[in-house]
């Protein structure tokens, strides 16, 4: 089932996967497609449908970390950059030409800003605006056109903003159009403090009251908002966790073979990250690794309401980590184009038409 990138060789491992039967059932009746970034493997994978199985389709970025999707484009966070993709819906259907309707989304690079290396994890759009953690320095932040990015936010245990990571800030929720959840791996202010509680020093805190909600997780990522609760993971216990703001508590979900990193809720599901443990200076002595034998990598299919794994699509060689997962509503086959391709510089779309720039439809000069 899995697909190699049209036009693009594959670097470094090869990168093998299956899908359960139950995946391939769920997968069948989404209306949409996963989004799933690596930067393990230096990929952004795209999970889709095709008529009578799932497909798999990687393109190759730099050190790929957060991932923010709205209505006909999304924003992705590399080593050095935040890069803006648009949906080019006219061109989708054309893009193979031996193999036209092959897609029904074509997502090209349009505005990229140069960030520096912020080590930014997640990506989250608050209206037209774009929020990104600033793990290197701490904080929440947003981009500009005359400076590496613009600090907007920070715990208030935190004194100053400097780029020493001292409790590793990576989760960001938006509620109710604000900016409103955060995970941290630990609640310390001298460079790198985090590490020595890993297991469990995190905790999840309220940006609009800088009240912390929750302490001694284990290296939690991944706030959402959905159906008026916070869904996270308690990565370093392989947990999915639901917190209710009424009640002030989290209950565990379910656990899961793998250390987990990225989520997104869709309906009554959630769509969960899982990580194998690449090395133990930074990740050793984590709950889940007394917990289970064998950790898994690739994502699973949760029933918020009952806790059952619905399925899983695992990466079997090549792939070890996840960072994000997001949803794809309404696209069943998406591609995208990266700045490598020569491609990307033959589409031409524009509001009312579009075109490829092909021999066959190129005018003389």
């Amino acid at each position: 089932m899995t697909e190699v990138a049209d036009g693009v060789p594959e670097t470094g491992a090869k990168i093998e996967c299956r899908a359960s039967d139950s995946f391939t059932g769920w997968l069948a009746e989404l209306p949409g497609s996963i989004a799933v970034t690596t930067y393990q493997a230096g990929k952004l994978a795209l999970i889709g449908w095709r008529g009578q199985q799932p497909t798999l389709l990687m393109r190759e970025f730099d050190k790929p970390m957060g991932l923010a999707v709205a209505p006909g484009q999304w924003a992705l966070a590399t080593r050095n950059e935040i890069t803006f993709f648009a949906d080019a819906p006219l061109l989708a259907a054309d893009y193979l030409v031996n193999e036209p309707k092959r897609y029904d989304a074509l997502y090209l690079p349009r505005a990229s800003y140069y960030t520096g290396d912020l080590n930014v994890h997640d990506l989250a759009f608050v209206g037209d605006d774009l929020w990104m953690v600033a793990s290197r320095f701490s904080c929440l932040a947003g981009l500009s056109r005359q400076h590496c990015f613009e600090p907007r936010w920070k715990p208030p245990f935190v004194s100053e903003i400097v780029p020493e990571d001292r409790c590793h800030l990576n989760g960001l929720a938006v509620a109710d159009g604000q900016p409103k959840y955060v995970t941290a791996l630990g609640e310390t202010d001298v460079v790198g403090g985090w590490r020595d509680k890993k297991a469990t020093g995190g905790l999840m805190m309220d940006v609009q009251s800088n009240e912390v909600l929750l302490r001694g997780l284990s290296m939690p990522h991944s706030p959402r908002w959905a159906g008026g609760r916070l869904w996270l993971l308690n990565s370093g216990a392989g947990e999915l966790l639901c917190y209710d703001p009424a009640q002030k508590e989290a209950r565990v979900v379910t656990v899961l073979p793998a250390y987990l990193r990225g989520l997104c809720i869709i309906g009554r599901y959630a769509v969960v990250g899982m990580c194998q443990i690449r090395e133990r200076h930074i990740f050793g002595g984590l709950p889940v690794q007394s917990r289970f034998e064998k950790l898994l990598s690739g994502i699973a299919v949760i029933d918020l309401s009952t806790g059952r794994t619905v399925g899983l699509f695992e990466f079997t060689a090549g792939c070890t980590e996840i960072y994000d997962v997001q949803f794809l509503p309404g696209v069943r086959q998406p591609t995208v184009l990266n700045r490598l391709d020569d491609v990307t510089r033959d589409a031409f779309p524009a509001p009312n038409f579009s075109y490829w720039l092909r021999p066959g439809n190129m005018i003389p000069s």
